[in-house]
């Protein structure tokens, strides 16, 4: 029988410290106020639910920013949470901004589309955050990071984090307690990149099913054959340890040539290096 860890927060304290993180990072910064791209998934739900309660609902806008495929469900789900926080939304569709890119290559797999489509959602985003004078926070959460599960300088790309330390089942628990509405917790997981995508459905598992495993490998430091002996098959174990070891470039700066004794990632690294 596969070992079942417990996966459950204190969402009390879990809320507390992440509306406090937002507010001491954005503050730090200089800025007031927060940009966040709503897709109507619970990940982006919950950040800008957490964003509102830590800014201010009138200093968080709201970004949506559909495709031509886009499923109208996620726009309604979106419009559902600006209407619950009362938040500042505005929607940016992106047909015009990447369908002449796939005009250009129009042999480009599903992958590749999608990536652009992410890609030109963060222009949106970082464009809106110069607009608004508000920093863009980000919406991954850790089962997605540790996979890889994402695109770099796409939907990765944030000036804060809130979510980066929560297993997506954990995600789910902490928008449950701050009234993410249902149906959104409930659907399955999708980035809408093309019809009939789902997370799930790319990775080849569950979101449950792998957060048992990442949490052994991860927070409780399992060997791959501790995971194993546990009940995790060793196709699965390895198929998500691989994952992990190819992806890490995703979660690290680009690696600099170090040629002086103080070099940005090596050495200088901690918040004391520029004065805070």
């Amino acid at each position: 029988m596969t070992k079942i860890s417990d996966l459950s927060i204190d969402t009390n304290l879990t809320r507390k410290i992440l509306t406090t993180f937002i507010h001491t990072e954005v503050t730090r910064a200089g800025f007031s106020r927060a940009v966040v791209g709503l897709s109507g998934g619970v990940d982006s739900s919950l950040s800008c639910t957490l964003a509102a309660e830590a800014l201010g609902a009138e200093n968080v806008l709201a970004v949506r920013m559909p495709y031509e495929t886009s499923s109208p469900d996620s726009l309604a789900h979106a419009q559902l949470v600006i209407d619950q926080l009362g938040v500042q939304s505005l929607t940016v569709p992106i047909t015009d901004m990447v369908n002449p890119l796939f005009e250009r290559f129009p042999q480009a797999d599903p992958l590749r589309r999608g990536n652009a489509m992410a890609r030109a959602r963060m222009i949106v985003l970082y464009d809106q955050s110069q607009a608004s004078k508000g920093l863009v926070v980000g919406t991954g959460n850790k089962t997605e990071i540790l996979l890889g599960y994402t695109t770099l300088y796409g939907d990765s790309a944030c000036a804060i984090n809130p979510l980066g330390d929560l297993y997506k089942t954990q995600v789910r628990q902490l928008a449950r307690e701050m009234g993410v509405p249902e149906a959104i917790i409930k659907k399955p997981p999708s980035a809408d990149l093309w019809i009939g995508q789902t997370d799930e459905g790319e990775l080849g598992f569950t979101y449950a099913d792998v957060d048992q495993l990442l949490y052994l490998l991860v927070d409780e430091r399992y060997s791959p054959e501790d995971c194993i002996e546990e009940g995790f098959s060793e196709q699965f174990v390895n198929t998500v340890i691989e994952l992990i070891r190819r992806n890490h470039f995703k979660r690290v700066m680009p690696p600099v040539a170090k040629l002086s004794n103080r070099t940005v990632g090596y050495d200088f690294l901690y918040l004391r290096d520029w004065g805070t």
